[in-house]
């Protein structure tokens, strides 16, 4: 009996420690403490949800990764990824020259172009002519700053810096501020709201590879292969077996993806 009872022992260790071994592999993934939806936004008891968070479990699944979700101040989070304090970045970020620089990236997620909303009584273009004289709110730490003052701010505009976007949209919908650059999604779906109302979207701005980059990557440190290969592999995999576009469809009526 006792033979019988050790044989059982045994093996429920060893069934345990195979189980141990083949546990998913963690990963804190890091998006900006803010909401940004249609991308992320907490929910009445302070869950996030949004269309990247569905991506987000779809590629972990997929990636048999146990994701973390580890929101941190947007202006900070390529720090919190260097200093191993988050693992990834999902957070809708641009693939662009000057960050590839300091981290590196995955294969492209989705990809929209910038838009400039503003009151829809006033009148203008989204370009330097159209904008020069106005002031035009933008994030902090952000392809959409960059651009702003390299097109706008030079061309007579006032570019005026907010630490969120959330801020940037209300001024504009105080009257504080005459026009506002984000992603053309995100801003689209500000303008479905009651406080988006007051305005319209003026058109997209001219596309420069250099500083709009080639598409949303998610964010990984240098040096990280295996982990970057993973997603890539996971990225590839959902776009092909249809789950990329069932959780897509919740949220859009065109494709995300992009050119």
């Amino acid at each position: 009996m006792k033979s019988a009872l050790k044989t059982i022992a045994l093996a429920a260790a060893i069934g345990l420690a195979a189980i141990s071994g083949a546990a998913a592999q963690q990963v804190r993934v890091g998006f900006a403490a803010e909401p940004y939806p249609p991308f992320t936004s907490p929910d009445a008891s302070g869950n996030w949800q949004g269309w990247e968070v569905d991506f987000m479990k779809a590629i972990c699944a997929e990636a048999k990764l146990d994701c973390v979700i580890t929101p941190v101040a947007w202006d900070g989070i390529i720090p919190a990824l260097t200093t191993n304090k988050i693992d990834m970045i999902i957070g809708s970020m641009s693939i662009t020259a000057e960050r590839l620089q300091t981290i590196d990236f995955s294969d492209k997620y989705y990809n929209s172009p910038p838009g400039i909303i503003g009151a829809k009584d006033v009148k203008f273009e989204a370009t330097p002519e159209g904008l020069a004289g106005k002031t035009l709110g933008v994030q902090v730490a952000t392809i959409h700053q960059v651009y702003a003052n390299k097109y706008f701010g030079e061309a007579g505009a006032t570019v005026k810096e907010y630490q969120t976007q959330d801020e940037a949209n209300n001024d504009l919908a105080a009257g504080r501020i005459d026009a506002v650059q984000a992603d053309s999604i995100a801003l689209t779906d500000f303008l479905k709201t009651e406080q988006g109302a007051c305005c319209d979207m003026k058109g997209t701005v001219k596309d420069d590879p250099e500083i709009l980059g080639l598409g949303v990557g998610v964010g990984l440190r240098k040096g990280e292969t295996e982990l970057k290969d993973k997603i890539n592999a996971a990225i590839k995999a959902i776009r092909a077996n249809g789950t990329y576009d069932t959780f897509s469809k919740k949220y859009f009526d065109f494709d995300v993806y992009g050119g």
